[in-house]
């Protein structure tokens, strides 16, 4: 039985193994508004999982999915005026 094995360490970094771009932390930073608003979401999904909605779970998720809503209408207007050139 022959061991396989690499005889040079790897000269390139893998995918996984590097830091993030200046833009892909902008691209972060765009969406981060979204990306709260769906934790938020998820938050009061979760608090209803192993009971029944009370009146206020019922009103925190609705007020949690119009801030979801809110947050990707926000970021297709903005990505729309990029796209556009503010003619949108």
């Amino acid at each position: 039985m022959h061991i396989i094995a690499a005889l040079q360490a790897p000269v390139t970094v893998d995918d996984f193994d590097r830091e993030p771009t200046a833009s892909e932390l902008d691209a972060i930073e765009t969406e981060m508004p979204l990306i709260l608003a769906r934790v938020e979401l998820l938050d009061a999904q979760i608090v209803t999982l192993d009971r029944t909605p009370t009146e206020l779970d019922e009103r925190r998720i609705r007020r949690a999915r119009r801030r979801v809503m809110d947050a990707r209408r926000k970021l297709t207007n903005q990505a729309a005026t990029l796209v556009t050139g503010g003619a949108a």
